[in-house]
Order: C-alpha cells, then sequence, then structure tokens
C-alpha cells in the first residue's frame, strides 16, 4: 500500500511540475521573447590539403549570407585566405567574399583577394567545399594553367577536387533554403 501511495505522489509531482512548465510558456515574457532568425548561409572553417610531398596549402572561410537577403547571395559578406607553400617557397591571399551559394554541404563562394604576394591581389576567385565530416574537399578556379587570363564570374567556383589532410578539415556548410515564388 505504501508503495502506490509513493507512486501516486510522484504523478502528483510530475503533473504539477508539466503544469508549471505550461504556465512559464504562457508567460508573456517567454512568449515575446525575439526568436534568432538563422542566417541564410554560411561557410566557416579552415582545413590543410592533401599533397604527397608535403605542401603546406591552406584554407580558411568566414563567410556569411544574412537572412534579410536570403535570395540575394552576391550580398554576402566576410573573408576568405589561403596559402600554399613548399620549401620554404609559395604564397598567400587574403580577401572579401562576394558571393556564397549552398547547397547541402557544398558550398560555392566567390570573393576580391584584397592583399597578397601573389598575381591574385584584386583579381576575384572562385573557391567550393564540401563539408563531408572528415572526408572534407575544396576546389578553387585557379586550377587553369593561365591565372593571368583567368577571369571568374561572381557566384562560380570548380568541383572539390582536392582532399583536405586527414585531421585538419573543420569546414561547416549551412544549407541556403532558397524561397520561390508560388504564383
Amino acid at each position: 500500500m505504501a508503495r502506490i501511495h509513493i507512486l501516486a505522489a510522484t504523478a502528483a509531482l510530475l503533473v504539477a511540475a508539466a503544469a508549471g512548465t505550461a504556465a512559464a510558456t504562457a508567460d508573456d515574457s517567454v512568449a515575446h521573447r525575439p526568436r534568432t532568425e538563422r542566417e541564410a548561409a554560411a561557410l566557416t572553417g579552415s582545413a590543410k590539403l592533401y599533397r604527397p610531398l608535403g605542401d603546406d596549402i591552406t584554407f580558411t572561410f568566414d563567410a556569411h549570407l544574412a537572412a534579410k537577403d536570403n535570395m540575394k547571395p552576391e550580398k554576402a559578406y566576410g573573408t576568405f585566405a589561403f596559402s600554399h607553400y613548399l620549401n620554404g617557397k609559395g604564397g598567400w591571399a587574403k580577401g572579401r567574399v562576394d558571393c556564397l551559394l549552398t547547397g547541402g554541404k557544398v558550398a560555392v563562394m566567390t570573393g576580391v583577394v584584397t592583399d597578397s604576394d601573389t598575381p591574385f591581389k584584386g583579381k576575384r576567385v572562385g573557391i567550393t567545399v564540401q563539408d563531408d565530416g572528415r572526408h572534407d574537399r575544396v576546389g578553387y578556379s585557379w586550377v587553369s594553367r593561365d591565372t593571368e587570363k583567368n577571369k571568374v564570374p561572381q557566384c562560380l567556383g570548380s568541383a572539390p577536387f582536392e582532399t583536405v589532410k586527414k585531421g585538419t578539415g573543420d569546414f561547416e556548410v549551412l544549407p541556403w533554403r532558397p524561397v520561390y515564388p508560388t504564383q
């Protein structure tokens, strides 16, 4: 019989707790809190590419598309950087994002190089990232042999053909959710 009383008391406490939670949710201070709106798209993180000779190639992104600009990927903002060194020789570049498109776990970002010790300074580049957990991939527009003549349109990148060095990839892609007209 004592066991029944304990079960009944526990049930009563659970009902009271649930009622208190419901009352707190109905409270104006909780119910009218502004919701934080999810940004429309993002590409963040850093990783080194795998190369058998030991090249030190690093890509870093902090690219975002605000919720208010959901259908305007060319309003993206943020920064990117990349570098490539082997045996003490190479170069680096950093720039500002001018477009970001994402779909699932793939992001295409373009931006203009604002500072560099390479011929890329002042040019637009396109970079594509595949966020695949431990197997991230990267592609870039300057894969062509004649990078001096390479003109990259806004919002255009290449297939993510490079693999990320094991243990270095932490890219994160926030998928874009385009809103299409219904009429």
